[in-house]
């Protein structure tokens, strides 16, 4: 869910709607709740309803976490599992060849044995939940300096996951919470035989393009449909959704059940004026740099633009949700509402002599920012490895290259893996060896061409942010051209072959070092730097929970236990009604229609962005063009939301999320209702279209259990 401001009157709209949404947030449909700590007095009070747990694990175990960073949910006991087009968007582009351009064209597998298996999608399902703060936080002794706690707290968090993997044999993940304010244990039931069903064209799932994007009325079928396979079989699942061929109804109570990336509204003002300052115009840079690469890469073939759309289609969308979220955090009256909100909660600690000495926390808090600063540089560029809103991972900013990843990950195996579990980086934990490999091995195509000249425009701007005298510049470039130098290294690496992966992994330390492959000497030469900022950057971030424990602890006793965590990419239970909304003095509608889309595209004259795809306009005489395409409610969601069910109170899939539209931006921060909304995909779409436009009524069976 990656949402922009495209102008001054809009952002100003925000505004005031952000301040409202504050003086009314004890009655708004607020929260991105845990699914242990559901909001039963909310929703009893508001809307007269309230889940058995019974309904609340039938939704908790149909909801699925895809490793490549979205949400999606089981919807046949057959294994379906649905999600948002630009959540699969990363396995089509990675099963499509010149040949067969799923992403461009489609797929529909009529029969199971035609549905291709994915490279390297892992799907997550949650199965239980428990709390383990008091058994981490007695790892922290009197006395350890930050590092040494970081340390100890990091071989808890390792022992618990390490012994409930061995006694479940599910996924084990110890998730931080409240900043570190508490700790709880995520086992979960992974698939990693997952199979492509369906995708619609990416014309039709990413209807009017970028002039659309973040903005309603809307008119996109962005669905995916996979299939989980278990032993070579479609997955018997127990827990997943019936569905709903009529959708939700206006003003009706729904729910949606994701795994929302990342929110910042319990972070301290200092910490979002850091964001401010430094880490989002950070990320713009990147972001601005690497767009104008893959456009111009893709600029010079159909073949190129082929290979590039999925990398290309995230980093506008985070480039343009960026922007705004910066633009959020330069208001002034922003600026003033997040500082009264922590003000607010300052005052009430210094009254109360229990918490008065926990104001401490904060100028910790600050003075663990400071010292994260001293090291950045060298962090992003040397050592960032894992994803904010994924599971999966990623090469640092100087070095953007899959093969450069693959080359690090064999390095770092050989020497991390002998090392007691406890003091092994996260990635290379027992309980994260699974995932590890899935990655590590995919068979997803690398292209030498696009590798040479990623790697080429990553060592053009290392040396730009470090100086081209830079000593370690110089030994990373060999004495050579960046382009010299990263033609040298995808030419003499071998890691691209997933055998010679394999062998390496399985052989240790000695048989990486043995190698001599040229990129992993390239991982080692950057190693011991690289090593040294994470080093301080974790012990840092350890300071950081220790404080943020502190008040959270004081806030619990001040405002109860009612309030929910900020998003950390793991599963959570919003709910909100489906309605409209006011803009410009003008009433929008909550749904939008078949006809509606057919209108769009002849005011445009049916020309890209607003072009049909073929299909669409031969079958238009087939549809019954009122059938609802496209809905809007108030639920608080944000990026990672992509591809979660919308559920009414029967528990039935009503719908799916897929984006929110340009009001909702402030959601990062701060909660408000008033105007922003998230944007639903309605599950009468979906049917009429499997139906009537794509002829896929086997499908369609299986998803309303037809006999």
């Amino acid at each position: 869910m990656l949402i922009a401001f495209t102008n001054s009157r809009k952002r100003s709209a925000i505004i005031i709607t952000c301040l409202i949404g504050l003086a009314t947030a004890v009655i708004a449909d607020e929260g991105m709740w845990l699914f242990n700590v559901p909001p039963l007095k909310q929703l009893k009070e508001k809307y007269n309803f309230e889940p058995t747990p019974q309904w609340l694990e039938r939704l908790q175990k149909s909801s699925v976490r895809f490793n490549s960073g979205g949400s999606g949910s089981f919807i046949s006991s057959n294994g379906l599992v649905i999600t948002n087009h630009h959540v699969g968007l990363d396995t089509l582009q990675k099963i499509s060849s010149e040949k067969n351009n799923y992403v461009r064209d489609g797929f529909y597998a009529k029969t199971q044995a035609e549905e291709p298996r994915a490279t390297d999608l892992e799907l997550n399902v949650l199965m239980s939940i428990e709390d383990v703060t008091a058994r981490v936080t007695s790892a922290l002794k009197p006395g350890m300096s930050a590092e040494q706690s970081a340390t100890a707290r990091q071989k808890a968090i390792a022992d618990i996951e390490k012994e409930s993997k061995e006694k479940t044999g599910l996924r084990s993940d110890v998730v931080t919470l409240y900043q570190g304010g508490a700790y709880h244990l995520y086992r979960s039931k992974r698939y990693d035989d997952v199979r492509l069903v369906f995708a619609p064209e990416h014309q039709i799932a990413f209807y009017g393009g970028d002039p659309d994007n973040f903005e309603y009325p809307r008119f996109d079928l962005d669905i995916c449909i996979f299939r989980a396979y278990e032993n070579g079989q479609p997955a018997k699942v127990e827990h997943f959704l019936k569905w709903n061929p009529d959708g939700p109804k206006d003003g009706e109570l729904t729910f949606v059940s994701g795994h929302p990336g990342k929110t910042d509204r319990q972070l301290t003002y200092d910490e979002l004026a850091d964001m401010r300052d430094h880490e989002v115009p950070y990320l713009l840079n990147m972001f601005n740099r690497r767009e104008v690469f893959f456009t111009a890469f893709a600029a010079r073939s159909f073949e190129n633009a082929r290979r590039v759309r999925e990398d290309l289609f995230g980093i506008q969308n985070n480039r343009k949700r960026y922007d705004g979220y910066l633009a959020a955090l330069l208001d002034p009256e922003i600026d003033r509402s997040l500082k009264a909100r922590e003000q607010k909660l300052r005052d009430a600690m210094s009254k109360d002599a229990k918490w008065k000495g926990t104001l401490a926390a904060y100028d910790r808090i600050k003075k663990a920012q400071d010292e994260t600063a001293k090291v950045l540089p060298v962090y992003n560029y040397y050592e960032t490895l894992r994803g904010k809103q994924t599971a999966t991972y990623r090469a640092p900013r100087g070095f953007y290259s899959t093969l450069f990843k693959y080359a690090r990950l064999l390095l770092r195996a050989g020497d991390e893996r002998p090392k007691p579990n406890g003091e092994r980086f996260p990635e290379f934990r027992d309980s994260s060896r699974e995932s590890l490999e899935l990655d590590l091995f995919s068979t997803e195509p690398v292209y030498d061409d696009m590798e040479q000249a990623m790697l080429t425009d990553s060592f053009t701007d290392l040396a730009t942010r470090f100086g081209y005298n830079d000593p370690l510049v110089q030994k990373v470039l060999a004495g050579k051209s960046p382009s010299a130098r990263a033609a040298e290294l995808i030419k003499g690496t071998k890691v691209k072959e997933v055998a010679v992966r394999k062998k390496l992994y399985e052989g240790g330390a000695a048989a990486v070092t043995a190698a001599k492959d040229p990129m992993i000497e390239l991982a080692r030469l950057i190693d011991g730097p690289a090593r040294v900022a994470r080093k301080v950057f974790e012990a840092q971030d350890e300071a950081k929970q220790q404080a943020y424990g502190d008040i959270a602890k004081a806030r619990f006793a001040i405002e109860g236990t009612s309030n929910y965590p900020d998003a950390t990419f793991t599963l959570r239970l919003s709910y909100g009604a489906v309605r409209g909304y006011k803009e410009d003095g003008k009433q929008i509608p909550p749904f939008t229609d078949f006809a509606g889309l057919y209108r769009r595209s002849a005011e445009h004259d049916n020309k890209p962005p607003f072009d049909l795809p073929q299909r669409w306009i031969d079958k238009k005489s087939n549809l019954n063009l009122s059938t609802k395409f496209n809905f809007v409610s108030n639920a608080d969601i944000i990026g990672g939301n992509s591809g979660s069910p919308v559920v009414n109170k029967a528990n039935e899939f009503v719908g799916i999320i897929f984006d929110g539209n340009i009001q909702s931006l402030v959601l990062d921060c701060i909660f408000s209702d008033k105007q922003a909304r998230a944007v639903s995909v309605d599950s009468a779409a979906i049917t009429e279209a499997l139906r009537k436009v794509y002829d896929a009524q086997p499908l369609v069976d299986e998803l309303t259990a037809a006999k």
